[in-house]
């Protein structure tokens, strides 16, 4: 199957490109680096070093006998984008080409309006470049739990029945987004799905957990980025960084928070699956993907308890919350599409995490000098806000 990954660069698409080309896929992908300059506007890098894109191209090639056709393009710029469709021929296009970061959404309006601009239009130029070149791929595009909010219902995979005034109605389930990233990723999922309806398209759309884990090989031109600032920078990922340079984990609040979560790895395994099985024309499916529910005082613990078992001695402190959300709330979301096609959760989180610090250690130094940028700084309620910078891009 050829596999175009938007988005090749990054902290997924590096991994699946691996991954899917592992299982004999023919891959393809575009990237304009922009996770690279975001990372460095926070004033940070990935705690695991990266090569420049030349050096994982070649290191590719070496190792999976192919080379990945890849595309120096921006989503946004359209003509290129259907130029690099209709060149490539796609059997299905991965869309991770978005700016994946609530904190940087909320640093004040430039940003906000930067990543709405970025996510929305770009994924409406996808699909009308799909529409006219590929009409026939699949489009996996990753959305997130975050859509959803924390209702205090079960959350169904999409959709749900609803009956009302006598009659009943199958409807999505409402969005509850609890940042400007995640309501662009809110109307991301609606352009998808009227797509889907107008122009036949087929797409899967992945409602994915918080992913954690390390992406490390012998050829360390393979590496997969690994960040920590409080904008790029997963919670699980962070705690493990703060726990090799012995700084005390932070939860935000009172860490009752709950979530999602699954490892890099899973993801890879959930994400090549909805690939080898595409719905049909016109099909617009979601795809709830996590392995587990969990609270953020649940994760320092399983941090903190890894960390002993490598010599460390992780400390938990709670921060101030600075973002707006419910600390204590029902969480049940629904995940039954992936494991009715095969999903098996590999390695359980604890021995994930360990993994992870023991790949971190050796950058404990690059990590420490950058520790500061583990602190949060931006913060939900922030009023009367002066923009005088735009993000760098």
């Amino acid at each position: 199957m050829r596999v175009f990954i938007a988005g090749v660069d990054g902290y997924l698409g590096w991994s699946l490109a691996q991954h899917l080309a592992r299982r004999g896929h023919t891959i393809g992908g575009a990237d304009a680096l922009l996770r690279r300059v975001w990372v460095d506007e926070m004033g940070s890098v990935s705690a695991i070093p990266i090569v420049p894109l030349d050096e994982r191209l070649a290191a590719f090639s070496e190792h999976f006998d192919q080379q990945l056709q890849f595309f120096a393009l921006d989503v946004l710029d359209h003509s290129a984008l259907r130029t690099a469709l209709a060149e490539f021929q796609p059997d299905t296009v991965v869309h991770l080409a978005e700016c994946p970061s609530a904190p940087y959404s909320m640093i004040d309006f430039h940003h906000a309006d930067f990543v709405q601009r970025n996510n929305v239009s770009g994924t409406l130029s996808l699909l009308f470049a799909m529409r006219d070149q590929c009409p026939e791929a699949h489009l996996v595009k990753l959305g997130t739990m975050g859509e959803y909010g924390t209702p205090n219902l079960d959350i169904p995979e999409g959709f749900f029945e609803v009956e009302y005034r006598g009659r009943r109605e199958r409807l999505p389930f409402p969005r509850q987004a609890g940042s400007w990233y995640h309501w662009s990723k809110v109307f991301d999922s609606h352009s998808v799905a009227f797509a889907c309806k107008l122009w036949g398209l087929r797409a899967t759309d992945v409602m994915q957990g918080v992913v954690y884990g390390t992406w490390c090989n012998p050829d360390t031109r393979l590496n997969t980025r690994l960040d920590f600032d409080e904008a790029f920078g997963t919670a699980l990922n962070r705690f493990c960084c703060q726990a090799v340079i012995n700084q005390p984990l932070m939860p935000y609040g009172q860490g009752t928070q709950k979530r999602g979560f699954l490892s890099l790895s899973d993801s890879m395994q959930c994400l090549g699956l909805a690939i080898d099985n595409p719905p049909a024309a016109g099909e617009y499916r979601v795809f709830n993907q996590l392995r587990e529910v969990l609270s953020i005082n649940e994760l320092a613990l399983i941090v903190r308890a890894a960390g002993e078992r490598c010599g460390l001695t992780p400390e938990i402190r709670h921060q101030d919350n600075p973002r707006l959300e419910d600390e204590a709330h029902h969480y049940c979301p629904d995940s039954n599409h992936l494991r009715a096609l095969g999903f098996r959760p590999s390695l359980p989180i604890d021995e994930v995490v360990r993994n992870m610090i023991g790949d971190l250690l050796p950058y404990r130094d690059r990590i420490a000098s950058y520790g500061q940028r583990l602190a949060p700084t931006v913060r939900w309620r922030a009023s009367h806000t002066v923009c005088t910078e735009s993000p760098h891009i």
